[in-house]
Formats: structure tokens, sequence, C-alpha cells
């Protein structure tokens, strides 16, 4: 009798720790987000991300998102890519182009377990602005506008971290509004 309940109150504060654990991760395109999940296998469940999937398996960078990391992603939506010029995405998708798609998405992250409160300290740090160089070789800057985190590619285009710190088993995804591009 004794096992049985000390068996029943592991297995109901295990429960509640998961629980916990699971509710401090923000919903992503209505899907709930597993810190004990890789950044493949979140991602997959967020509606808001199927363009970015999509990228991810053309280019052949799945099982190096599933890798051990850490990463930060900065993890552009539907809307985001949406926002690109007419036929960027589909002409983004075909084999031929798969280097280049690579390399766009590469641009989105960064070898690190960036939370956002770390983010924000190196922005203070930096005086406003802090350079960010992703795996990809872009340098994107990273700057605070009120208490949204941007990101400014080398194109001068800005994005914001609309969702921030979703944790993953190998890193942390930052749900952003833009697709950041590389210079050339």
């Amino acid at each position: 009798m004794k096992n049985r309940l000390t068996a029943v109150l592991a297995a109901g504060s295990l429960a509640l720790f998961a629980t916990v654990a699971f509710a401090e991760n923000p919903m992503v395109g209505g899907a709930a987000m597993s810190p004990t999940k890789d950044i493949i296998d979140n991602a997959v469940n967020s509606k808001d991300h199927t363009t970015l999937v999509a990228a991810v398996k053309a280019a052949g960078l799945v099982e190096t998102l599933k890798g051990k990391g850490p990463f930060t992603v900065f993890a552009p939506t539907n809307e985001a890519f949406a926002k690109l010029p007419a036929g960027t995405v589909d002409t983004l998708l075909k084999p031929e182009n798969k280097e280049k798609l690579a390399t766009i998405l590469k641009c989105h992250v960064v070898s690190a377990d960036a939370m956002s409160s770390a983010i924000g300290k190196m922005i203070k740090d930096d005086k406003g602005a802090h350079p960010v160089k992703t795996v990809g070789g872009c340098m994107l800057t990273a700057k605070m506008n009120g208490d949204k985190i941007t990101l400014t590619d080398e194109k001068g285009d800005v994005a914001t971290v609309t969702i921030a710190d979703v944790k993953q088993s190998n890193g942390v995804i930052h749900v952003i509004d833009g697709v950041m591009l590389p210079k050339a």
C-alpha cells in the first residue's frame, strides 16, 4: 500500500511538473510547443510556419535543425514569406535553388541558445545595437523597439520578434514577422 501511494504521488508530481514546464512555453501557430521536442518537431505543428517548414525541407536542413544545437532560430511566419515579391517563395523552393534557399534560411539561425533577456542585455551593453552573426554568414543587427526586439538584415529590412522564448530541446525559437535576407 505504501509503495503504491508513493508511486501515485510520484506520478502526480511528475505530471504536474510536466504541465508547468509545458505551460511556460508560448503557443505558436495555434499549437503547443514542447520544450522536450526539437526545433523541427515543434515547427511542423505550427499552422503559421508551413512555408518555413517546406523551405527547410527543400533546403535539406531538417537533420541539421534536429541536431544537438544549441540553436536560436528566428522563425518567419507564413505572412512574413508572403511579404516577399510575388513568386519569390515558389522560385526558391525549386530544386535548382536549393543552395540559395539554404543560405537564406541559415541567415535566421545562430549557434547559441539566446533567450530574449540575453539578447536585450547584449543590445543594452552595445548601446542600442548588437551585431548578430548567423550560421549563414549574414550579419543581423538586433535593437529594441519599446519592449520588442527587432532585427535588421544586410539589406536594411526590419523584422520584429512577435513571440519570444519558445524553448526547444536543442535551443530556442523567436517568431518574427519578416524574412531576413543576405546582402547579395
